[in-house]
């Protein structure tokens, strides 16, 4: 300490502090969410951590100080005990006869609300879901006039959980399959717009249950300004608010999922990172594509320029996951995913 600069005394007193946040986030998982509200609170920054703790230890290293073992340390811990937030290697490609794929893709209502800058972002999700034509799509935050279109039609069997006439007052979701649709019911979340679709689907002599998840909303990128206007107490407050409704839904869908002996796959905005508790809960002893067939961030979000994975295909053990591919086109707030499955 007593060679270091004042500033850099500072940067050892931040790198203490940002080490110590890294290994608190090893119990965010595992502590429920609804008691432990700091910890889930924690887990939604947990990249950020990552990113200052690899920062912090850079800089000890250019500096040649030994403080760089810190961060260092705590970073390997952190890639072995926690789901990694990069994923190194080549993806997987093992796609062969009698698989399917599945993509989800919150489309922020078609930018119904002009919040992209761009013209015809209508036509370009179209255009996109053309183009890569996967056998079954999951929607969040749908567009209410694609009832009535005829944009799609190579999806034979198509629900959009949209009445006209009725106002259910829900964010709309929709399911599109090239499979028959056997049976399909939205599944209502308490005290939110938010809501799930389960839909029960055919494929060849297999029935498989495919839950489509739109899970409580932070709302943290459309009110940033908000949120640094707001105090701490009332920002906290508002955080452990959203994580409550969140744990309600996931046992909502938890309770649901019981009641069938189908194959099982659970999509869609999860509002929360991998290292959540929320996560951890509804994930179990499925798979995610993105672990077993993904490359990189797994970026289905973008916080402020910071990648964030909130956005899942999840399958039970019925299941091989050969594919998963991350799509980088600015066409929503949230980046959509695709992967490739095959029965067993």
């Amino acid at each position: 300490m007593k060679k270091l600069s004042i500033f850099q005394k500072f940067i050892l007193l931040f790198n203490y502090g940002v080490a110590f946040l890294l290994l608190l986030s090893f119990f965010a998982k595992n502590l429920p969410a609804e008691k432990y509200t700091i910890f889930a609170v924690l887990s939604l920054i947990l990249p950020l951590v990552v990113v200052l703790n690899i920062v912090l230890m850079l800089y000890w290293l250019l500096k040649r100080k030994r403080f760089f073992w810190l961060s260092a340390v705590l970073l390997v811990i952190s890639y072995v005990v926690l789901l990694p937030i990069y994923k190194f290697g080549e993806p997987s490609v093992k796609a062969g006869k009698g698989d399917f794929t599945v993509m989800t893709f919150n489309t922020r209502n078609f930018n119904k609300f002009k919040s992209i800058d761009k013209n015809n972002v209508d036509s370009l999700i179209i255009d996109f879901v053309n183009k890569e034509d996967a056998d079954i799509i999951c929607f969040q935050e749908f567009y209410h006039a694609m009832k009535r279109s005829d944009k799609l039609s190579q999806y034979t069997y198509q629900f959009v959980d949209f009445v006209y006439g009725e106002n259910t007052g829900r964010v709309i979701q929709a399911v599109y399959s090239k499979y028959p649709i056997l049976k399909v019911e939205p599944i209502e979340f308490p005290k939110s717009a938010n809501s799930a679709i389960y839909a029960d689907i055919l494929i060849k002599k297999d029935t498989l249950r495919i839950y489509n998840l739109h899970l409580q909303s932070f709302k943290i990128s459309p009110e940033v300004n908000t949120f640094k206007n707001q105090n701490s107490k009332r920002l906290f407050g508002r955080l452990k608010k959203v994580i409550k409704l969140q744990k309600d839904q996931i046992d909502i869908i938890k309770e649901h999922h019981t009641k069938t002996n189908h194959k099982t796959i659970f999509v869609g905005d999860f509002n929360n990172t991998q290292f959540s508790n929320i996560y951890n809960t509804l994930k179990g002893d499925f798979q995610d594509s993105f672990l077993e067939a993904g490359q990189g961030f797994g970026r289905t979000y973008d916080l402020n320029g910071l990648p964030m994975r909130i956005d899942y295909i999840l399958t039970d053990d019925s299941f091989e996951i050969l594919e998963h591919q991350n799509y980088d086109v600015k066409l929503s707030d949230h980046y959509p995913i695709k992967a490739t499955l095959q029965i067993k």
